[in-house]
């Protein structure tokens, strides 16, 4: 027997489902804001770079004698390049990392007398910033709303078919015309959240998932609850399993300390 195909999804069921999902990710995530400590634009944007093939918990961990060191966009100027690296050594790709931060310095001093602009098309002519750490920037540090296209982002807009680009500037646009552009800093918040702490690469936890009835990929990864509970991930895990009625005593106490990346 032939099954008829589901019909396509129009615009407007595209845009309500998309709000609804943001719903859901607002209860769900109540916690969500950027893991990166920062102290204004200028750490910000250091601690964007240094998270690159890196979890923030370890930036984290790196940064707060980095800061110390190097307070203003003067001193990353003027920085010894080995002492640098040295500094920034854990978080991986020191090399390459303190060649961005250096240059970004160098330029911050002699383009924008030493501060960090707060324009889209200034930020992306800096050395170390792409569109994803410019809208990070910008949402962060400013209060200018901006869509972070992550590896978490991009992965869970395409399970819940919310677009079907794959170019990250196009699925910004894409996803950014779903909903108010006020919404855009946190639901982007929201989202790196849920693909850290429920929407897993590799298997998503689609049994224990608050987003179960309005994901078209429910099944990617385990349904049955006792298994999908088990996935959880962070501090809020046990919270998350009581959003859908299950026992957070099931929830591994290792899940809720692991660094989540």
């Amino acid at each position: 027997m032939t099954r008829t195909p589901a019909p396509a999804e129009s615009p407007l069921a595209l845009t309500r489902r998309a709000r609804r999902i943001g719903r859901l990710l607002t209860e769900t995530h109540p916690d969500a804001h950027c893991e990166l400590n920062h102290d204004g634009p200028l750490q910000l944007a250091v601690a964007t770079i240094l998270s690159a093939q890196c979890t923030d918990q370890r930036v984290n961990e790196v940064t707060p004698k980095l800061f110390a060191h190097y307070p203003t966009a003067a001193a990353y100027a003027g920085a010894d390049r080995a002492e640098l690296e040295e500094l920034i050594r854990p978080t991986g790709f020191f090399r390459n990392k303190t060649t961005a931060l250096i240059g970004l310095g160098q330029a911050l001093v002699t383009h924008h007398g030493g501060e960090v602009p707060g324009r889209l098309d200034d930020l992306v002519k800096l050395p170390g910033i792409g569109r994803k750490t410019a809208n990070v920037i910008l949402g962060n540090a400013f209060g200018v709303p901006g869509i972070t296209v992550d590896t978490h982002f991009q992965r869970l807009v395409q399970r819940w078919r919310l677009t079907a680009e794959t170019d990250p500037v196009k699925i910004e646009h894409a996803v950014g015309a779903l909903y108010p552009r006020r919404d855009w800093t946190m639901l982007s918040h929201r989202i790196i959240f849920h693909g850290r702490r429920v929407c897993h690469a590799r298997k998503p936890a689609c049994g224990a998932c608050t987003l179960a009835k309005v994901c078209p990929s429910y099944g990617t990864g385990p349904t049955e609850p006792e298994v999908a509970v088990k996935l959880l991930k962070g501090p809020r895990a046990g919270a998350l399993a009581e959003a859908v009625g299950l026992d957070p005593a099931l929830v591994p106490a290792a899940a809720t300390t692991v660094d989540v990346p």
